[in-house]
C-alpha cells in the first residue's frame, strides 16, 4: 500500500540529491516516473494539483491503435500504438479491456472500404489483435445496434479495440510508483527551477501546496512532463522559449445507458470536420466525444463551448432512433490535448499524436505529444535521455512486463463496478466487513460505496472531495448532479479520515459545486 503523504513529505526533505525528478502526475509522468524508479534510479514526482487532473482524466477511455491515423497514413505510430495496447492489457488487465466497436454504413460500398482498412489494422497488430474486424449484414448491425437508425442501412463492420478507465489507471500507476521506491506527491507545484553556476538545470523548487513550505531539491536530471503546460515550465528554464504545444480541446457528453443499450460502441467514422466521433458504454453509462477545437487558453478545467455540444449531440442525432437532447446529457467535461507543435499545419486534427522529447541548453528534458495508449513507451524514451543527460549508468526499462498496481487477470467482482480496484477488492471489502455502515450507497444512481471513500484517502492519496468524486471514484464524469448529491456525505467522510474541520468541509463544498457547475449543461 503507499506510504501516507506525511512520510513522502519527509523523504523529499530528506533526500540530498535524486537521480531524476518528474514534474507532472498524468500520465506521461507517471509513466516516466515508474520507468524511473523501476530501474533503479532515485525518482520523485511532483504534481501540482492531484494526478491525472487534466488530460489524463478526460480521454475518450480508449486503449486503441489509432484508426483514424491510420487513414492518415500514420503507420509507425499506429503499429507502435496496437503494441502498447497489449502491453497495458497483459499489465493492467483489471482495468484495460478488449471491447467491440461497430461502424453503421448507409453509402453505398462503404461497408468493403471499411472492412478493407479495418483488415489492415488487424494485420499490423499482428499476435496482439483484439480480435479478427468483419463485415455485417443490415441486420446483424442491428441486432449489435438496435438503437441506430434503421434508415438507408446497408451494413456494418465490426472491430476490436481496448476500452480502460484513465484516472483509475493514473491511480494505481502512482501506487505502483511508490512501491518501485519511487516518491510521490500530488499538491506539490514548481515555483522555479535550480541552476548550477554553470546554467545547468539541478533541481526544482516546489512548494507544499497545502502548507506553503517550499523545498529546494537538487537532482542529476529534471523531466517536464506537464502535458498542456510544458511551455510553462520550459519558461522557467529560458523565458524565452517558444511553444512547443499547441492545445487542442476534446469534449464529451455522457448521458445514460438506454441510448446505446447493448455491450457495442459505435463509431461514426465521418462528422463534418473530418474527424471520428465514438459513443462508448462505459461504467453503465455512455460517452459520447470527441471534438478537436484549436484553444489558446490553457487551463486546468477547460468549458466545453456550445458549438462543441451542438456538435457532438447533432451528429448523434443522425445516427441514433432517439437524438439525444441536452436534458439527456448527465455530465459534460473538456480535456485539452498537448500536440507537438508543426510548422505549416493549420489544423489540430492533422497534427500527428506522435511524442516529442527536447533538450533545453541549460539540460532540461521536455516530453509533450503521444496519447494514453503510449505512455509507457513516452516514459521508457524520456528516461533514456535523462539518464544520458545527468550522466547516470545505464539501466534497461523493465515496464513491458511490470504488472501495475491491482493488476488481477480475473475478478470476483466481475461485472461489479468495484472490478476496477482488481486485487485490491478483498482488502477493500474487509473495511465494510469491519464498519458495515461502510457498505451504504452514497447515491441511489451510482454504484459506489461509502468504503470508498475511506479506501481513497488512505490508500489512494485523495486530498479533497474533488479528487474522491473526480478521479477515485468517476461519479462527477458520470452524473454531475449525483455527484454534487454525494459531496457532503463524501466530505464528512474524508474530513474524519484526514483529520479536517467543519470549516474544511465547507469549504470543499463550495469548491466542488463550483467546479462541478461546469460538468452540467442547466
Amino acid at each position: 500500500m503507499p506510504l501516507p503523504r506525511e512520510i513522502q513529505l519527509a523523504r523529499l526533505a530528506a533526500e540530498p540529491e535524486w537521480d531524476i525528478i518528474v514534474i507532472g502526475g498524468g500520465a506521461t509522468g507517471l509513466g516516466a516516473a515508474l520507468d524511473s524508479a523501476s530501474r533503479g534510479y532515485r525518482t520523485l514526482l511532483v504534481e501540482q494539483h492531484d494526478f491525472a487532473k487534466g488530460t489524463s482524466s478526460r480521454s475518450t477511455k480508449l486503449v486503441h491503435g489509432g484508426v483514424r491515423y491510420l487513414a492518415q497514413g500514420q503507420i509507425r505510430l499506429v503499429r507502435e500504438a496496437l503494441h502498447e495496447r497489449e502491453v497495458l492489457r497483459q499489465n493492467a488487465p483489471h482495468l484495460v479491456h478488449s471491447q467491440a466497436f461497430v461502424i453503421p454504413a448507409y453509402r453505398w460500398g462503404a461497408v468493403p472500404f471499411y472492412t478493407l482498412g479495418l483488415k489492415l489494422y488487424d494485420l499490423l497488430a499482428g499476435r496482439h489483435s483484439f480480435g479478427a474486424s468483419q463485415a455485417l449484414s443490415a441486420a446483424e448491425t442491428l441486432q449489435r445496434l438496435p438503437t441506430v437508425r434503421p434508415t438507408g442501412l446497408r451494413g456494418g463492420v465490426l472491430y476490436q479495440d481496448g476500452q480502460f478507465d484513465d484516472a483509475r489507471l493514473a491511480i494505481n500507476l502512482a501506487q505502483t510508483c511508490i512501491e518501485q521506491g519511487a516518491t510521490v506527491l500530488n499538491y506539490c507545484a514548481v515555483r522555479g527551477l535550480l541552476k548550477t553556476p554553470a546554467g545547468r538545470v539541478c533541481g526544482v523548487q516546489a512548494e507544499d501546496v497545502e502548507t506553503g513550505m517550499v523545498y529546494e531539491v537538487r537532482a542529476r536530471a529534471v523531466i517536464n512532463a506537464t502535458g498542456i503546460f510544458v511551455d510553462a515550465i520550459r519558461r522557467l528554464d529560458a523565458p524565452a522559449a517558444a511553444p512547443l504545444v499547441r492545445a487542442s480541446q476534446g469534449v464529451h457528453l455522457v448521458l445514460d445507458r438506454a441510448f446505446l443499450p447493448g455491450a457495442d460502441a459505435l463509431m461514426i467514422p465521418q462528422t463534418e470536420d473530418g474527424r471520428v466521433l465514438f459513443a462508448v458504454p462505459w461504467h453503465n453509462h455512455v460517452v459520447l466525444g470527441t471534438t478537436d477545437t484549436p484553444v489558446a487558453h490553457i487551463t486546468a478545467e477547460p468549458r466545453a463551448l456550445e458549438a462543441e455540444i451542438d456538435f457532438i449531440l447533432g451528429t448523434a442525432a443522425q445516427y441514433l432512433l432517439r437524438p439525444p437532447q441536452r436534458a439527456d446529457v448527465r455530465s459534460v467535461f473538456a480535456g485539452l490535448r498537448p500536440l507537438a507543435a508543426q510548422s505549416g499545419k493549420a489544423a489540430t486534427k492533422e497534427l500527428s499524436r506522435g511524442h516529442k522529447i527536447e533538450v533545453s541548453a541549460a539540460g532540461l528534458i521536455t516530453i509533450t505529444g503521444g496519447k494514453w495508449t503510449t505512455y509507457r513507451r513516452m516514459g521508457e524514451d524520456a528516461v533514456d535521455r535523462a539518464a544520458a543527460v545527468g550522466g547516470l549508468p545505464h539501466q534497461p526499462s523493465p515496464t513491458v512486463r511490470l504488472p501495475i498496481h491491482g493488476a488481477q487477470a480475473a475478478s470476483a467482482q466481475a461485472g461489479s463496478h468495484l472490478a476496477v480496484y482488481g486485487a485490491d477488492v478483498a482488502a477493500l471489502l474487509e473495511l465494510v466487513a469491519q464498519q458495515p455502515a461502510l457498505g451504504e450507497q452514497l447515491h441511489p444512481r451510482l454504484p459506489y460505496l461509502k468504503a470508498e471513500v475511506v479506501w481513497a484517502a488512505r490508500y489512494e492519496l485523495a486530498r479533497t472531495v474533488e479528487d474522491v468524486l473526480a478521479r477515485r471514484l468517476r461519479a462527477l464524469f458520470l452524473d454531475a448532479q449525483a455527484a454534487l448529491e454525494m459531496a457532503p456525505a463524501v466530505a464528512a467522510l474524508l474530513a474524519q479520515e484526514l483529520r479536517r474541520d467543519e470549516q474544511w468541509q465547507k469549504t470543499q463544498l463550495a469548491s466542488f459545486a463550483e467546479q462541478a457547475r461546469g460538468y452540467l449543461l442547466i
